[in-house]
């Protein structure tokens, strides 16, 4: 248990930056979910609309440091392939 002010405040700063990354990642999640009922519908314009949002929130959440770069990296990747696979078909 915390037992100087450093280590309380400590405490305090790990909890505040836990509820501000879990609501970044929640956003995140969100997007994500968005372009998936995009492809899932069938609307390429609807697709390219939310992918181009997914893209962005992903690559903010790895400058913020909730997700790790290469995690960001391939998450981007992966829809993108489907992207492009949805609009060939």
């Amino acid at each position: 248990m915390a037992n100087n002010p450093g280590a309380k405040k400590a405490i305090r700063k790990i909890a505040a930056r836990t509820e501000v990354n879990k609501s970044r990642r929640t956003r995140v999640r969100t997007f994500l979910r968005k372009f998936q009922e995009a492809v899932t519908g069938g609307d390429a314009e609807a697709a390219k609309g939310a992918f181009v949002e997914a893209q962005s929130e992903l690559m903010r959440a790895v400058t913020k440091g909730v997700v790790h770069k290469n995690t960001g990296a391939r998450k981007v990747s992966r829809l993108h392939a489907q992207l492009k696979k949805m609009s060939a078909a």
